[in-house]
């Protein structure tokens, strides 16, 4: 069963340029992982400086010890205590049902 992070950023003003630029860089090579289902960033209408990251995944595992070791991260890893104002906030989600247009039947849970 698939997995979802979410991640929560606070940009400093003065790095929302590298903040975009480095992360579109990682989002772009992400789709070409065999793991990789979806993301959807998102920006708070209300202070452009928050963001929130939705990312699926086909396993936690591969993501754990492959996925976020990939070369194309290291760059955004080493610049996030530059670019971020506070540490990022990451929780894990285990999808129960999808909707939408042309989706799947609900997840079953047995």
């Amino acid at each position: 069963m698939s997995v979802v992070y979410e991640i929560r950023f606070t940009v400093r003003p003065e790095q929302l340029d590298r903040f975009n630029t480095l992360l579109n860089g990682v989002l772009d090579a992400m789709r070409a992982e065999a793991g990789f289902r979806n993301a959807v960033l998102h920006q708070d209408p209300q202070d452009p400086c928050r963001f929130m990251l939705y990312e699926t995944w086909a396993d936690h595992q591969q993501v754990v010890e492959v996925e976020i070791h990939r070369p194309y991260r290291a760059e955004w890893h080493a610049a996030l205590p530059e670019i971020l104002a506070a540490p990022r906030e990451v929780s894990v989600w285990q999808p129960l049902r999808a909707d939408g247009l042309g989706a799947q039947p609900a997840l079953s849970r047995s």
